[in-house]
């Protein structure tokens, strides 16, 4: 569905050119929920905008539904941005129009008869739950509600794609779950392509398939969302990943095991502290119990924690691990076997 290929993306600054994307390679597939997530100033508003050609590349491709959107011209280009819908951090509603009114704003544009538009944003409120709205100015409604109204205006022009800008960093935790739920159910029931920019991992783990993630303009890893969030590659992911899911252990804990660790040094033993991840069915599976009777090391769990992304469980286990060094390498092998990702950390 969309093609990004070597893009660059510069804007003139005082002392010169200030390059905000560097060699951008992304493929969207059709129907998914596509995040991109990064630290302000990493260019994801850049990249979005750089998908209906808001922000023009340098240099690059941009291919969206089989169409190189920089070699259209003005007109081309102009059809083509109504088939990607847009939706915006601060809403960008017209305070003088009623909800229905700013929904039908495309519409009136595209110079639809009012039947038709009427045809076309009514059931579009109902998808969004703002019916009874309907005639309600900006001023009455909540900021969710506003988002929701953006959403169906976004959606009025029947697009292929949904772009959406930091759409819900301006709301509170409850309303951004609604908000994220009713994209997910857009998705799925009208099968429309969602490109997703954020800064929340909280965000990508609730609605995105895939992610990408962005650093200083750059593409630094890209995967399925589990993936990403059990196996982070780059030290800019797990540093997301930390605010939902920390990484480093607590110095309490780590001055814990330091103690441990020297126990059984004492012993003639071999101390290691392990991160187990499981995902999937290994995540109820006795695992750990397992290497205890099979292997006789001893195990003491440290850290944990057990979440979902959606439907899929996952978890994350610090545990400390004493026995010889065969004993330690043929438990971790079991793990293994059995689905659980082992890594001993080394830095304890």
């Amino acid at each position: 569905m969309i093609d990004i290929r070597a893009l660059n993306l510069s804007y003139p600054g005082p002392a010169g050119p200030v390059q905000a994307l560097r060699n951008i390679h992304l493929h969207v597939q059709a129907g998914e929920v596509f995040g991109i997530i990064g630290r302000s100033g990493a260019g994801k508003s850049s990249l979005v905008r750089a998908i209906n050609l808001l922000n023009r590349p340098s240099s690059g491709h941009v291919v969206v539904g089989g169409r190189e959107m920089t070699a259209l011209d003005g007109a081309q280009l102009r059809a083509a941005r109504r088939e990607i819908g847009m939706i915006f951090q601060h809403f960008n509603l017209l305070s003088s129009r009623t909800v229905f009114d700013n929904v039908a704003l495309p519409l009136e544009l595209a110079c639809m008869d009012k039947a038709a538009i009427r045809a076309r944003v009514e059931p579009l409120l109902d998808l969004v739950g703002l019916t009874r709205l309907r005639d309600r100015y900006p001023a009455q409604i909540s900021g969710g509600q506003k988002q929701r109204v953006g959403i169906a205006r976004a959606l009025a022009s029947s697009p292929k794609v949904l772009l959406s800008d930091e759409a819900t960093s301006a709301l509170d935790p409850e309303t951004t779950r609604a908000v994220l739920a009713l994209l997910k159910k857009i998705n799925q029931e009208l099968n429309l392509t969602i490109v997703l920019i954020t800064h929340q991992m909280q965000v990508i783990k609730q609605v995105a398939d895939r992610v990408a993630v962005l650093d200083a303009g750059e593409v630094v890893e890209t995967g399925q969302v589990l993936d990403v969030f059990t196996q982070p590659q780059h030290a800019i992911t797990r540093s997301l990943i930390d605010e939902i899911a920390p990484q480093d252990l607590p110095a309490s804990v780590l001055a814990h095991i330091r103690g441990m660790q020297a126990e059984v040094a004492r012993k003639g033993l071999r101390g290691q502290l392990w991160r187990l991840v499981f995902a999937g069915e290994s995540t109820y599976s006795s695992a750990v119990a397992d290497v205890i009777k099979l292997f006789n090391v001893d195990v003491s769990i440290v850290h944990g924690q057990v979440d979902e992304i959606q439907g899929v469980p996952f978890g994350l286990l610090a545990v400390f691990v004493a026995g010889t060094q065969e004993q330690l390498e043929a438990g971790k092998t079991h793990l293994h076997n059995l689905g659980v990702k082992a890594r001993e950390v080394s830095h304890v």
